[in-house]
């Protein structure tokens, strides 16, 4: 049949199970919004504040269901926009395919209105794109975009489509879309072995889990593993909910804002089995002292992740949940009792502290931990809160924490709050912000209003950007320059100018309170909880330093 490109473009849509875009129009992308317009009962489609805010809303929706997340954007400006939620989820390894329409054909390379190169913008952060000039190849490229998303380590694709090929017209044929599917043909029986013999010779072997483990939906695999070679587990800030954070061989995260557990054990451990890690600097710390008395097995879907920050003795190339299933038929069960009783013990020594008394961050996730049930869907933007966030409340599923890793976005959060509030309305999705951050991308707020979502916002208010600041009075004399955010803002005003409902709390009562009071709303809640400006994320690890040298302020004294 005849169809034109913005018709051949929704309809590639809908073989690939879309059913809802983020997005923003403008003038070259119209065509497919009129399109767009006439199949709303099949596409949802979420007009955010900012095509930024689309970008994080298609990202949010992707970790939380692991499906390919969509945005669009018009050209220039609107594409422009997406960038930094695109690099997002590259850093992240999220699927993601993101339209933007450009200025038509003729137009290209002569500085035409609202005219950019998206491609060649976005190029060294998608794992493809595409500019489709001619509309023959317009569904074969958008039925590859998701392909490339979604196979293998996942990552974002761009597809930028000329107006005037949005308006030509060419025979289409609907493809049944089949889903990619998981194999372990192309995993190394050399590598399996290699791995067998080393889990085997180990005294004190010690999993490090990180967001492939996520990803590849590695969890029950990854829970009989630890059983079956009895190691303590630990994991990365992506990583979290891949292992129950509830079990009692669960160790907290590693690196920077890691546990001391965490840290310690990893030093002496004599085999570390790092399953979908891609060893960032926030983890290893000093790269030539990590983990330096133990041998390398490193787990990667892919081979470029192999070597490159640290030097693995033994790799296996695949799935993570393939391989921990290949291995899982190959070890033989063990026992090391002695090196989990060290562990133990470390556990009671360096336990992770909430103060006393007072409003503070991990008062804060420890009363939505208690109040939730663990059972939440957490987000969060990038900074103090986001570690507390990490560090205090107890991730026992996949997918339960989204956050912005790789690239730390600030701005991140309440976007990806909005789209995995929408691909999982029955769940309480709470955003965990900073006063900081939340000043980035507040304005979706009027965006989760629109759509009557019951979404919580959490502002960890220090009046200050809290974790700059925190280094300024580590390492740079408490020169606080350009931290202070002390200039009146009300949050509660502008949550209800918005059309939220917007609570404020200074004290643990008052919070728990307005916590209780958001659980109950059926509509955005901003509760604007006011900390101290020089409460600080404990355990840290100072740059340079090796991760084994963790110190807290009560080190300091």
């Amino acid at each position: 049949m005849q169809l034109t490109g913005a018709q051949i473009i929704i309809e590639c849509l809908k073989e690939q199970g879309v059913d809802t875009i983020f997005g923003y129009p403008g003038g070259a992308i119209l065509n497919v919004y009129d399109e767009l317009y006439k199949h709303k009962d099949e596409i949802r489609h979420i007009l955010t504040s900012h095509e930024q805010g689309a970008s994080h809303a298609a990202d949010g929706y992707a970790r939380s269901t692991g499906k390919v997340g969509v945005c669009m954007a018009t050209s220039g400006p609107g594409a422009t926009n997406l960038v930094t939620g695109i690099a997002t989820a590259y850093m992240d390894s999220v699927p993601l395919v993101a339209i933007t329409c450009n200025v038509g054909v003729p137009l290209l390379g002569k500085d035409s209105f609202q005219e950019v190169d998206i491609a060649g913008i976005t190029t060294p952060i998608t794992k493809h794109n595409f500019i489709i000039k001619d509309i023959e190849k317009l569904a074969p490229t958008i039925r590859r975009a998701f392909a490339i998303a979604a196979k293998g380590r996942p990552g974002p694709v761009l597809v930028d489509i000329p107006k005037d090929v949005t308006s030509l017209s060419c025979e289409y044929t609907p493809v049944k879309q089949e889903m990619p599917k998981r194999t372990a043909e192309d995993i190394q029986k050399e590598d399996l072995d290699r791995a067998v013999e080393m889990i085997a010779a180990s005294k004190r072997p010690y999993i490090f889990v990180g967001g492939g483990a996520v990803i590849s939906g590695a969890s029950s695999e990854l829970k009989e593993f630890a059983q079956k070679i009895d190691a303590p587990v630990c994991d990365t800030l992506m990583g979290k909910g891949a292992f129950d954070g509830t079990d009692v061989r669960y160790t907290g995260m590693l690196g920077m804002h890691g546990t001391k557990t965490s840290n310690f054990g990893v030093s002496e451990c004599d085999l570390l089995i790092a399953a979908g890690v891609r060893f960032s600097d926030r983890v290893i710390g000093n790269a030539s002292k990590f983990a330096d008395q133990a041998k390398i097995l490193q787990i990667d879907i892919d081979p470029a992740e192999i070597n490159k920050n640290i030097m693995a003795d033994t790799s296996i190339i695949g799935d993570v949940k393939e391989v921990l299933a290949c291995l899982n038929q190959l070890v033989q069960p063990m026992e090391h009792k002695e090196w989990r009783l060290h562990l133990e013990e470390f556990k009671k020594k360096y336990p992770m502290k909430c103060r006393e008394e007072g409003l503070s961050g991990p008062f804060l996730m420890d009363t939505i931990y208690r109040l939730t049930g663990g059972d939440a869907l957490i987000v969060t933007e990038v900074g103090q809160h986001q570690m507390w966030a990490a560090q205090f409340y107890r991730y026992k599923k996949p997918r339960t924490l989204i956050t912005s890793g790789g690239l730390g976005t600030m701005g991140y959060g309440l976007g990806a709050a909005i789209g995995a509030q929408i691909a999982n309305p029955q769940k309480t999705v709470i955003n965990i912000a900073g006063d900081g951050c939340f000043r980035m991308n507040m304005n979706e707020i009027a965006t989760a209003v629109r759509e009557k979502l019951p979404l919580i916002e959490i502002i960890v208010n220090n009046h200050v950007l809290g974790m700059v600041r925190q280094w300024q009075d580590l390492f740079y004399g408490k020169r606080y320059s350009a931290t202070v955010l002390d200039d009146g803002m009300d949050y509660v005003k502008l949550a209800e100018a918005m059309g939220a409902k917007g609570l404020r709390a200074t004290t643990r009562e008052e919070f728990e309170e307005a916590f209780q009071t958001a659980l109950e709303e059926k509509t955005p809640v901003v509760i604007d909880c006011v900390i101290g400006s020089d409460d600080k994320v404990w355990p840290m690890v100072a740059p340079g330093a090796a991760i084994r040298e963790a110190f807290t302020d009560e080190d300091m004294k």
